[in-house]
């Protein structure tokens, strides 16, 4: 089969730049999300509202929530390139997180019936932001070897628990609103400024692994990570999200750039969708690793 017969689609919490998904020729399905009660598509383009604009709001506590998608959302983006003769892999939001990757998994399902000729297939990535960003580029690169849509599914299966996630969160009250800190916790680390250090696991879900006294110790703490379980970090090309504080995005950037060497550092937004949850001042670093 040509690799052109064949389309990757992903979801908004991907996180990509925009121009970056556009080179990629990626199918984005964008998310929404609720800031005051406003509705707001996740474009990655930013055209209906900009990130800093999002975040602006959660600094002021507007009240943030998601609105899960469901099949028919996917079904008429899918079954476009069915139509036009192309076969879809779809790569969804961690099931861990989100009932996204379900939805996209059902529809693929019901697209499969109704057309047997075309492959459809749907793969939970179980990553999250610039994760599931930095495992379908991964994946379009693979594409962009000559690789059939079947490969391209099994190296994604083969890689997802390889791509490490590894994050801090400024302000604790964030994650307490999601039920990942007790109040007790949120109250006492945000007086003593203790950061927590998290990452995404094997199943999907955000754990909390450790904590750090302070901003820039628990930004050095990611990188502490990526020296632990690493790849062949100078070949590689990592991937850094940030909740609006650029500056912190790029202090990490050339940690990473200083002591490993790095390949590339692409940098982006959390984008609102999970930055409702984590809130203004999240850094993520995503790379691969011997594990998550």
């Amino acid at each position: 089969m040509e690799m052109s017969d064949y389309i990757i689609m992903t979801d908004s919490s991907c996180d990509l730049p925009a121009k970056l998904a556009d080179e990629l020729e990626l199918t984005v399905l964008p998310l929404t999300v609720y800031v005051d009660d406003v509705k707001y598509v996740n474009y990655l383009d930013e055209r209906e509202i900009a990130f800093s604009e999002i975040y602006a709001k959660l600094r002021t506590k507007c009240p943030a929530k998601t609105s899960a998608v469901n099949m028919q959302d996917f079904l008429e983006p899918m079954e476009a390139h069915l139509k036009a003769g192309e076969d879809v892999l779809y790569l969804g939001f961690s099931s861990g997180l989100s009932s996204t990757y379900n939805a996209g998994a059902a529809a693929a399902a019901e697209l499969a019936k109704k057309y047997p000729e075309r492959r459809i297939y749907a793969v939970d990535t179980l990553c999250a932001s610039m994760g599931q960003g930095l495992l379908v580029y991964l994946a379009v690169l693979e594409k962009r070897k000559g690789k059939t849509i079947e490969q391209v599914r099994d190296y994604v299966e083969d890689t997802k628990l390889h791509l490490c996630h590894w994050f801090t969160i400024e302000d604790l009250m964030f994650l307490k609103r999601g039920g990942r800190v007790s109040a007790a916790t949120a109250i006492v680390g945000s007086m003593l400024s203790i950061k927590p250090v998290m990452h995404v696991d094997d199943e999907g879900h955000l754990i909390k692994v450790d904590t750090a006294r302070g901003r820039k110790a628990s930004i050095r703490a990611l990188a502490d990570e990526a020296e632990k379980r690493g790849v062949d970090l100078q070949h590689q090309t990592v991937f850094i999200s940030h909740g609006d504080c650029i500056d912190d995005a790029n202090y990490l950037a050339d940690i990473m750039r200083e002591r490993f060497h790095v390949k590339e550092v692409v940098i982006s937004y959390v984008g609102p969708v999970i930055g409702a949850h984590s809130g203004p001042g999240t850094v993520a670093l995503f790379f691969l690793g011997t594990s998550r």
